[in-house]
């Protein structure tokens, strides 16, 4: 069921109207107006109902609020876009809101954007993409830009570009002791090393560094697919051999009414590939295509010359709120036995608005030394995510129940797992998204900057020498 709201004992020990004085910003209490709309999260299961919002305004006051979680014990949530899949962006203790730090600076000539942790990656990238420029960001134009980037971001430009963190220059980030770092390579390397990839475990981003690439007009859309296993089989080796240019999101699911799809395949199963091929030739872009055209007849196509934010137009339902339950895993690639599962997994699901995405990776991501980031997949070839979307809420065990079993079926030959598509799963995923050596060194450097585990609502990364076992240290 919803997560049940259990006031935070700690709540007792503040003094909000004191505190409400020394902001900047805002703060919202369960009478005020504002309040439900700014503590909505995307994934209406988790409906929490914090004891105070703040509505930050600037990095003061994010460090102030930090401050009074620290010295109070009070549980802190951070929200940016509200996506995270496991609901760590609300929380019934103090829930600190960026989404009122919206600064965008772009540099066009050096290739350098200066962004606040409140955009959405559509903001940003509509705005970069008025020079003709762009930084890879995820799959959905809604997300914002902060939990997408400090888990990794793997998006339609992965092949060509790589990860969000690749891009990142620097941050400034309040620690859990209040003070406010600028972190880079060259200023607390150690820390940056951490928060690509290692979440939000190590402080809260409140301005990002990202330098831009080339991408301008694109060749781009979806290929309509006829589910069969032969189209299955084809689909990775054909993904993974195509150029670098081209990223393929897929998704199983019934074929949309949509205008460009005849009437005769609505609602059948089918494979959409989403794609974005990241050139201007477009003549190079119809012919990466044509492989896929080749596992099977295509039911239809929308597939354009267009600006790369045009992609976001294909993903907007996903970024809709509503109910969801989310598991994911990397493989090598879909063997036999996975195709037959995902084949009978989809033939019966438990929503009919059920889907299962297959991301294919490699290129430019594959390239980054494995030790050169906390994300620490870089040679994962597929990743698979379980979206069960679903109308009632009272019907949650029936689909959570659902898409653990197929999780667990492909789960045998799982290669890892990407931390930002982990729902709330125990500690046992959390160390699947990172190998034993990684999660070593992410666990000193929260030793080092969050020795409390003050930041703790994410996929949480406990101090070196803290119990496996143990709540807040």
């Amino acid at each position: 069921m919803a997560v049940v709201h259990q006031p935070d004992p700690a709540a007792r020990s503040l003094d909000l109207d004191a505190f409400a004085a020394t902001l900047s910003g805002e703060l919202l209490r369960p009478a005020s107006p504002g309040y439900d709309a700014a503590r909505e999260v995307i994934n209406t299961l988790y409906d929490k109902r914090p004891i105070a919002i703040v509505r930050a305004a600037d990095a003061a006051d994010v460090a102030r609020t930090v401050t009074l979680a620290a010295e109070t014990g009070v549980e802190l949530a951070i929200k940016s876009g509200g996506h995270s899949v496991a609901g760590h962006s609300v929380t019934d203790g103090l829930l600190l809101d960026l989404g009122a730090m919206r600064g965008l600076h772009i540099d066009p000539e050096r290739r350098l954007a200066w962004a606040q942790p409140g955009l959405t990656a559509g903001e940003y990238t509509n705005a970069a993409a008025a020079h003709g420029l762009a930084t890879p960001f995820g799959d959905t134009g809604n997300v914002g830009i902060a939990g997408l980037t400090l888990g990794g971001g793997i998006g339609f430009l992965v092949r060509k570009y790589g990860l969000a963190i690749d891009h990142l220059v620097s941050v400034e980030l309040v620690t859990a002791d209040g003070r406010i770092l600028t972190v880079s390579e060259e200023r607390h390397p150690d820390l940056f090393w951490a928060i690509r990839g290692g979440g939000g475990n190590f402080g809260v981003v409140t301005r990002f560094q990202f330098r831009l690439v080339p991408v301008g007009q694109t060749f781009a859309g979806a290929l309509f697919l006829p589910l069969t296993r032969d189209v299955l089989r084809g689909l990775v080796p054909v993904a993974a051999s195509a150029p670098e240019e081209l990223s393929t999101i897929s998704f199983i699911m019934p074929v949309p009414p949509l205008p460009v799809v005849p009437e005769e395949h609505h609602f059948k199963p089918s494979l959409v590939v989403m794609f974005v091929h990241a050139s201007d030739d477009i003549a190079a872009g119809r012919a990466a295509l044509e492989p896929f055209r080749a596992l099977a007849t295509p039911l239809a196509e929308a597939a354009f010359p267009m600006p790369y934010p045009g992609i976001y137009e294909f993903t907007a339902e996903g970024g809709k709120r509503g109910n969801d339950v989310v598991r994911s895993l990397f493989l090598d690639t879909l063997d036999d036995a996975a195709i037959d599962t995902i084949l009978a997994r989809m033939a019966a699901p438990s929503s009919p608005r059920a889907m299962t995405q297959i991301r294919v990776l490699g290129g430019a991501m594959a390239r980054v030394p494995v030790e050169a980031t906390a994300f620490a997949h870089r040679d994962a070839n597929v990743l698979i995510a379980l979206l069960t979307a679903f109308e009632d809420a009272a019907e949650l065990p029936i689909h959570e129940s659902w898409t653990q079993a197929y999780f667990e079926e492909l789960r045998p030959k799982a290669t890892g797992v990407y931390s930002n598509f982990v729902a709330d799963e125990g500690d046992g995923r959390v160390r699947d998204a990172y190998p034993d050596a990684t999660y070593a060194r992410l666990a000193q450097v929260k030793r080092r900057y969050d020795p409390t585990n003050l930041f703790r609502r994410n996929q949480n990364i406990r101090p070196a020498g803290s119990p496996r076992s143990a709540g807040p240290v």
